[in-house]
């Protein structure tokens, strides 16, 4: 019954703040529970981000499998300094991302701040809830950051 109304709740404040997003992944989680098909949520949760991670990835390579960018593209983004900015930002939010993989596998209750987190950053920074990962390397960052400060 708790997890049937944390989803109704999401679904309302998806729906409040605007993000399709969240609203449809409560429903699509309220779907399943409501039709007795729990056993496949440890499924969704131990390959969700995979294939999450898949289909995002795939979007993004469209352009490539498409044709729309051309070996010459790929020469002129390297060009100029945004594009040599935008290579070590790749690199940085992928060792963030693994960082955070890490970070979770270790302290798995961060999970609950970071969810909660990202669904505040929806509805009031407009943000887009694609990165738990990222979310979890910036708290590794922060987190190793608070405790070279306080000394621990």
């Amino acid at each position: 019954m708790y997890g049937e109304l944390v989803l109704v709740t999401l679904i309302v404040i998806g729906l409040v703040g605007r993000s399709s997003i969240i609203t449809t992944a409560a429903c699509i989680l309220l779907i399943i529970k409501l039709t007795h098909l729990e056993r496949y949520l440890p499924s969704i949760e131990r390959r969700g981000i995979e294939l999450g991670l898949l289909f995002l990835t795939l979007a993004i390579l469209v352009p490539f499998a498409s044709g729309r960018i051309q070996p010459k593209d790929i020469a002129a983004a390297f060009s100029g300094w945004t594009g040599w900015v935008a290579l070590a930002g790749g690199a940085i939010g992928a060792y963030l991302n693994s960082r955070g993989l890490e970070t979770l596998k270790m302290d798995p209750q961060l999970i609950v701040g970071i969810v909660i987190g990202s669904i505040v950053g929806v509805l009031f920074l407009r943000g887009i809830p694609v990165g738990p990962l990222m979310a979890a390397g910036l708290t590794a960052v922060f987190l190793k950051m608070i405790q070279l400060f306080i000394g621990k």
